[in-house]
């Protein structure tokens, strides 16, 4: 795939991207591929499998649910601390699987797409569980309150693992929504691999669907750690972009081009979905669905606000040339813009399209040139010449802002109380005794300043899914580039 972009690479960077002045080292996406997803290993809450390749990383919150009486042991920690978060759980799932699906021959050259389809597979059973029943779904497991005045490792945590839910009564769309994305896209994934659990994601997906639209309302329980703030329209629309290529079946168009609002954007986050669903969509366009030509308009739209040399940029770009949105875990605005510069590449090669700014057009070559500059700059083609990436590259960071990679995995919970625990763990400028390796790192500021502290999480906290963002541009970085 995209062969004929790669090899006008070159002359893309030629042409005005910016180049770091250790460009020409080479960095190895390969390694980086496989270190990114046992990242995502590292995250794995509940009973470890044999194959678990994190060392010290042990089973965990194994009685998640009891409260409730239901079975929610399993799914992914989102970030540096203890929680299940229900709508950045789903997009991590999601866009896992949306790698696994497009790039499916990059994956299996690197030999990563079985590690892959297992951590998906460790995210569905997951979301299985929590819509285990009908117009009800379980979406946070853990009090962030309570988690975040604690500093210690899962498998010896103390703080309450209660347990949120969304229902009729109390509906939560963006959450409701993201799941059954992440459940039709997962599906996708498993048609060729084991068709009756393909059959049972697309079949939850599609009565999860129908309880985010017939039930609407926005979900504030996880406020103020993961509001949603761009509403519950995207969710909506992203999911039953998912959900049509899944199933195939015409219901799903008809909600796109007669129910769905949208809008031109230039993010694609865990909160606001529309240029997903539009690079997505199309992709649908341009296979045959005419009627979607506004949706590839506006992807058309995202590009052009995002890469630098278009007429109509809006984003902020450091000095050193990354996007920088927002501060805190900035890194993930990079890689998920990454993932979709590198997709619609992609498209557009296959289509022989350019994108048109203004009046200027971008061939696939410049625009999947942003996305491998925006990667290569997190894994150290940066002005400070070191790596983002935890176990990677040069001079990575060694305090990444998380709990089980700082306490010592032969800590036990009886000797320290959750005070104490930042005393011993947290305010302590020393590296973490345990290696988190390929965890992205939040980033530089907007001066590319990098700060190894985990005391600075805005700096050093990874999260699920700027690694899950991450896979699909490695993989392709790593046949095409490496």
């Amino acid at each position: 795939m995209a062969e004929s972009c790669s090899l006008m690479m070159l002359l893309a960077l030629l042409a005005g991207f910016w180049v770091c002045v250790n460009a020409h080292e080479k960095l190895n996406y390969k390694e980086a591929l496989t270190k990114s997803i046992i990242f995502l290993e590292a995250q794995r809450s509940g009973k470890l499998p044999p194959t678990n390749r994190v060392p010290w990383r042990g089973d965990s919150a194994l009685e998640d649910g009891n409260l409730v009486g239901v079975d929610l042991v399993g799914g992914y920690y989102d970030a540096g601390d203890n929680v299940k978060f229900g709508l950045p759980m789903a997009f991590t799932v999601t866009t896992m699987a949306w790698a696994g699906y497009f790039y499916r021959p990059e994956l299996e050259a690197a030999g990563e797409m079985n590690n892959l389809v297992d951590a998906i597979k460790w995210g569905t059973d997951y979301l299985l569980k929590v819509s285990c029943q009908r117009n009800r779904l379980f979406v946070e497991v853990g009090d962030p309150e309570e988690d975040h005045k604690c500093w210690m490792r899962p498998e010896n945590m103390v703080t309450p693992r209660t347990v949120l839910e969304i229902n009729e009564k109390t509906p939560g769309t963006e959450i409701a929504a993201e799941t059954a994305a992440a459940l039709a896209a997962s599906s996708i994934v498993f048609r060729n691999i084991d068709q009756p659990y393909a059959d049972k994601l697309l079949e939850t997906a599609i009565q999860v669907f129908q309880f985010a639209d017939e039930f609407r309302g926005t979900f504030d329980g996880a406020c103020p750690f993961y509001c949603s703030y761009s509403g519950f329209n995207d969710e909506l629309q992203w999911a039953a972009a998912w959900l049509f290529i899944a199933s195939k079946r015409p219901i799903y168009m008809k909600y796109i081009l007669e129910k769905s609002t949208t809008a031109t954007v230039f993010e694609f986050s865990w909160d606001l979905k529309y240029a997903g669903a539009q690079v997505l969509l199309s992709q649908v366009f341009w296979e045959g669905q005419k009627e979607l030509q506004s949706f590839q308009q506006q992807a058309d739209g995202f590009i052009c606000a995002v890469l630098p040399q278009s007429p109509y940029h809006q984003t902020f770009m450091t000095p050193g040339g990354l996007l920088n949105l927002r501060d805190g875990a900035n890194s993930q605005y990079v890689t998920s813009a990454a993932l979709l510069f590198s997709i619609y590449s992609d498209l557009l090669e296959r289509n022989n399209m350019q994108v048109t700014c203004g009046d200027k057009k971008f061939s696939c070559a410049e625009v999947m040139a942003f996305a491998k500059q925006q990667m290569d700059y997190l894994l150290g083609h940066n002005p400070v010449k070191r790596s983002m990436m935890v176990g990677f590259g040069n001079n990575p960071p060694l305090q990444a802002h998380h709990r089980g990679a700082s306490v010592p995995a032969n800590a036990v919970k009886e000797d320290v109380n959750c005070g104490m625990s930042f005393v011993y763990w947290f305010n302590v400028d020393t590296p973490n005794p345990n290696e988190l390796t390929g965890a992205i790192l939040g980033g530089p500021d907007r001066q590319d300043q990098f700060i190894d502290r985990r005391t600075n999480s805005s700096y050093t906290e990874p999260c699920t899914y700027v690694n899950a963002c991450a896979i699909g541009v490695l993989a392709k970085l790593a046949k095409h580039h490496g």
